[in-house]
């Protein structure tokens, strides 16, 4: 299941703790519809001292955010904008901005 964001893109927040937030895909998951933003939904995790980590303690990681609280910020306008997929006569499937329809990349 695709749904228009991508590992690398930047979004803008629309909703929860963290809105009107930007930040970078770090990564997707889809069958969840889920991604995760670096910087933004920092949680705190108790982590116990383990041979990878040495040292134990409070750590502060990104979760998941579902993809519905998020938009595509286009690179072209810099406007959070919605996705819709077009082909060109090669034939291949391309992401286009709503807003200033420009391609945001291939697919």
């Amino acid at each position: 299941m695709s749904f228009g964001i991508k590992k690398g893109d930047l979004v803008l927040v629309i909703a929860g703790k963290d809105k009107g937030k930007r930040g970078k895909v770090i990564s997707v998951l889809p069958k969840e519809e889920k991604i995760v933003i670096e910087g933004i939904n920092m949680v705190k995790r108790h982590t116990r001292p383990t041979p990878k980590n040495r040292q134990g303690g409070i750590v502060e990681k990104p979760a998941p955010l579902f993809k519905c609280k998020v938009m595509l910020i286009c690179p072209r306008c810099n406007q959070p904008t919605r996705v819709k997929y077009s082909f060109l006569e090669s034939g291949q499937k391309v992401r286009v901005c709503k807003k200033c329809n420009e391609i945001i990349d291939q697919v």
